[in-house]
């Protein structure tokens, strides 16, 4: 009698493989772990192969299952709590020092930067002088802007060298001509050619000064 159907089934072996049903899993959450799923991301990672060593290292730590008995928090000795202790403390305390080095900076540029605006003004400055020393600020609003000019720049610290009658200092004071002085026991600042500036500690400009000298 002929056979019908196939006959691996007559044979006793079972149903083809490749013929068997296939089941996509497509839940948005994952039963075990309970965490959400992104399969545009699952499917981008891998058409894109490996990717970069810091993702395939994730990944390996996420798929390794430590059990409890071998964990870090019930595996270590008291010597190793303690190495891990000072660790910790090395990196707080590096942590506060990358800190301080920070605000450090920050305050350093930002002084550069109001000195920097300072220099520039400078030369605004000179002839604000210059236009007081031949009385066309005497009075009138050009003499009020002016004086806004100079209050402001004050708040920022600046502070003019201009002073007569002190004794000469080479850090503040450029001495242009020194003439004798009859009534000078030590170099003496007796003019003021052109204003020096500082601010704070910091000289902007030496004062360009006439100095009188003991005789």
């Amino acid at each position: 009698m002929p056979h019908h159907g196939n006959e691996a089934e007559h044979a006793g072996e079972g149903p083809d493989e490749s013929q068997k049903p296939v089941v996509h899993d497509n839940r948005k959450v994952d039963p075990k772990t309970g965490q959400a799923r992104h399969p545009d991301q699952e499917q981008a990672a891998a058409e894109s192969g490996s990717g970069d060593a810091l993702s395939q290292a994730e990944d390996i730590l996420n798929s390794v299952d430590v059990p409890a008995a071998d964990s870090v928090a019930q595996g270590v000795n008291a010597g190793e709590a303690e190495e891990l202790k000072n660790d910790l403390r090395r990196l707080q305390a590096e942590y506060v020092n990358y800190r301080k080095r920070v605000e450090r900076d920050r305050a350093v540029a930002g002084e550069m930067a109001v000195i920097g605006v300072l220099n520039s003004l400078l030369p605004v400055l000179d002839d604000v002088d210059a236009a007081r020393q031949h009385g066309d600020l005497a009075d009138g609003p050009f003499a009020a802007i002016a004086a806004k000019l100079e209050n402001a720049l004050k708040t920022y610290g600046l502070v003019r060298i201009d002073e007569t009658g002190v004794e000469f200092d080479p850090t503040i004071h450029e001495a242009l001509i020194q003439q004798p002085g009859a009534d000078v026991e030590t170099d003496t600042v007796s003019q003021v050619l052109r204003s020096g500036y500082k601010s704070g500690d910091r000289v902007l400009r030496a004062a360009q000064v006439i100095v009188s000298v003991p005789a």
